[in-house]
């Protein structure tokens, strides 16, 4: 009698245990803005066409202050985050402002751009455009390095001012220092640049 005892508590225990799982897997769940699934990004990680695991993200903003106390705030559409690289978040739809220590701020924005959490350097893809004061320029790709202080624009560069039109194939220029290098990866085409007036 002790046996058939037990084994009835034992069952209604398990019992109440399966629906209690149950309550909470499906009944609890809540909806989030995080999603599982295997993804082709389009952007700069489209050069690999493998499938891989990540987290959708919407709505992004990004708040950081780095050691020099240069600031930068990124916000995109959407992101995602590949599982084998957790501090690199892929963007789409991007805008960001970044005030760099005694300077005015700078606004970039893009369709696309590969952010990297630790480091805060950020590539930005198709459709990049930098304002800067009263100069915008115009790219494919921009690399804005904060840990080489570095910012590299490439590929159909337009720089334009309030009196003059430039087009490069790279524009680099030392963040830091302003130093900035304007040149051509073919040494016999030229830059060129035209004047408003």
């Amino acid at each position: 009698m002790k046996k058939n005892k037990i084994v009835k508590i034992f069952l209604i225990n398990l019992f109440i245990i399966i629906l209690l799982i149950f309550f909470f897997k499906k009944i609890l769940k809540k909806p989030s803005t995080i999603i599982n699934q295997n993804l082709n990004f389009e952007g700069p990680a489209a050069k690999n066409e493998n499938s891989y695991s990540s987290n959708i993200l919407e709505n992004i903003n990004y708040t950081s202050k780095d050691k020099n106390g240069n600031q930068y705030n990124i916000n995109a559409l959407k992101g995602e985050i590949n599982f084998s690289e957790s501090n690199v978040v892929y963007l789409s739809n991007v805008t960001a402002k970044i005030t760099l220590k005694n300077s005015n701020q700078i606004t970039i924005t893009s369709d696309f751009a590969k952010y990297n959490s630790d480091t805060y350097d950020t590539t930005f893809s198709k459709n990049v455009i930098v304002s800067y004061l009263d100069n915008n320029l115009t790219g494919k790709y921009l690399d804005f390095l904060l840990s080489k202080n570095l910012m590299t624009m490439s590929e159909d560069v337009i720089y334009t001012t309030n009196k003059n039109i430039l087009n490069a194939d790279v524009i680099e220029m030392n963040i830091e220092t302003k130093d900035t290098k304007i040149f051509m990866y073919e040494e016999d085409k030229k830059i060129l640049i035209k004047s408003k007036s």
